[in-house]
């Protein structure tokens, strides 16, 4: 079984996961940062491969990503790094990242060398549903790796039960509209939002992301679905604590 659907389906609320930038703050820090997230009872993690334009980033995952360049990071050595990480870290990992690298380093190449580190699942931002229909659906499953989809307060009841029906694993619930930043609360649009999509009983589970950042954005996530997403937060603990353990540290203390 793959180990998103274990998770899920041995754990149904109060789920945490977190987003980091493959070689930040440091170009080896990347399996340490892992090690350290499931240290601390992280339930999935999302690492972020990083790249010049990433359209859906706020500032700090931005300024993270081009520090993680300027240091040497590309898809080769991150592979490279994530080599027998299944030996020391037993929760689900996910790649975060944009279409563009993934093309040039070629789909199945990726998938290929992502199963073979033991990666659970692929967000891909920019992909368009229709061609992951078409042509990365059946490359992803063949290397049985879920290709998890976003989600808006944009989006229409049918493309998500379309996105529902197509794909496994979770749904990414972005929280609103704009770019990934931490917020303080949500407005009563995006709770809205929330039990809307709740009440619609899809099949897979849920994680909201962009904006969680304390104790109150965490709960009012997981009340409306499985758990939530942080990313923001944690990159700019990482850039101002003295070590990854302390970042580790502050980022759980500050949602529980």
């Amino acid at each position: 079984m793959n180990r998103i659907d274990r998770l899920f389906e041995e754990k149904k609320d109060g789920i945490l996961s977190v987003y980091f930038t493959a070689g930040y703050p440091q170009l080896d820090d990347t399996v340490p940062v892992i090690k350290a997230l499931e240290r601390k009872g992280v339930s999935l993690i999302e690492i972020g491969v990083p790249f010049s334009d990433p359209m859906a980033d706020g500032p700090v995952i931005q300024a993270s990503g081009t520090r993680a360049l300027h240091n040497g990071m590309s898809v080769k050595h991150l592979f490279g790094q994530l080599a027998g990480i299944r030996e020391e870290v037993s929760i689900p990992l996910v790649l975060m990242g944009y279409l563009n690298p993934i093309i040039q380093f070629g789909f199945e190449n990726y998938c290929a060398e992502a199963a073979k580190c033991g990666v659970d699942g692929m967000i891909i931002p920019d992909l368009p549903f229709t061609e992951y229909m078409e042509s990365y659906k059946p490359i992803a499953e063949k290397y049985g790796i879920h290709i998890i989809m976003l989600i808006t307060p944009e989006t229409s009841e049918e493309r998500i039960r379309l996105i529902d029906a197509h794909t496994l694993g979770f749904i990414y619930m972005v929280s609103t509209a704009s770019v990934t930043g931490a917020r303080n609360s949500f407005g009563e649009e995006s709770l809205a939002y929330f039990r809307r999509v709740n009440a619609m009983q899809l099949k897979n589970p849920r994680l909201i992301g962009f904006g969680i950042s304390n104790k109150e954005t965490f709960d009012a996530a997981c009340r409306e679905a499985s758990g939530a997403i942080i990313g923001s937060k944690f990159i700019s603990l990482l850039g101002s604590e003295e070590t990854i353990d302390k970042a580790v540290e502050k980022l759980v203390e500050t949602v529980r």
